[in-house]
C-alpha cells in the first residue's frame, strides 16, 4: 500500500462526502416540487379547468436547476467512487 494509493483513497472518500451532501438538499427539495406539480396536475384534472397557462413557470424552472445541482453533485460523488477504485487498482 503506497502514498498513492492512500491519497487516492482520500480523495476518493472526501468527494463521495461533498457529492452526497450537496445532492441530499436539492435532490430533496427537487422531489418536493415534482410533487407539488403531480398535486396540481390532478386538481386541474379533476376540476376540468387550467389554472396556469402554457408557460413555464417559476416551480418548473426551479425544479430544472435543482435537477442540475442534484447532477453535479451526483457526478462528484461518482469522481469520487472512480478515484477509491483506482486507489485499489494502482499498484
Amino acid at each position: 500500500m503506497g502514498p498513492i494509493n492512500l491519497v487516492s483513497w482520500g480523495l476518493g472518500v472526501a468527494l463521495i462526502v461533498v457529492g452526497y451532501l450537496r445532492a441530499r438538499g436539492p435532490w430533496s427539495r427537487y422531489q418536493e416540487l415534482k410533487s407539488q406539480e403531480a398535486n396540481i396536475a390532478r386538481y386541474e384534472g379533476w376540476r376540468g379547468t387550467r389554472l396556469r397557462d402554457d408557460r413555464p413557470s417559476a416551480a418548473s424552472i426551479m425544479a430544472q436547476e435543482l435537477r442540475r445541482r442534484a447532477q453535479i453533485a451526483g457526478l462528484v460523488l461518482i469522481g469520487g467512487f472512480i478515484l477509491v477504485f483506482v486507489g485499489f487498482a494502482v499498484h
